[in-house]
């Protein structure tokens, strides 16, 4: 498995969760890494990205300033740390890796998808 995430659950709006993607050492040291979800009925949607390097980060509107993208070096392992939660934020969220920086919001330029780990917000 080259991306495995994990991390997910059930949580009251307002409350904090934190995803955890862990990749192969091939992937983790020379691909952007970011995260994207899928919200039931809708579209997969780019949520957060992280360049190789972990200097350069990025993330959708509806995000900014609640969600906070990160590298943990020693573990191979992206982080996701979500804040302040809303229900909006339902959806199951996929980690994903890619050689691409702008286009990276494009899930077709994907290189690899790790599986899905569920995140429930109540309200």
């Amino acid at each position: 498995v080259q991306l495995q995430a994990s991390g997910g659950g059930s949580v009251q709006a307002g409350g904090s969760l934190r995803l955890a993607c862990a990749a192969s050492a091939q992937i983790f040291y020379n691909y952007n890494m970011g995260w994207f979800r899928q919200a039931p009925g809708k579209e997969r949607e780019f949520v957060a990205r992280i360049s190789w390097s972990g200097g350069v980060t990025y993330y959708e509107d509806s995000v900014k300033g609640r969600f906070t993208i990160s590298r943990g070096n020693a573990e191979n392992t992206v982080y996701l740390q979500m804040n302040s939660l809303k229900s909006d934020d339902t959806a199951v969220y996929y980690c994903a890796a890619s050689r691409r920086w702008t286009m990276f919001q494009t899930e077709n330029f994907v290189d690899y998808w790790g599986q899905g780990t569920l995140v429930t917000v109540s309200s």
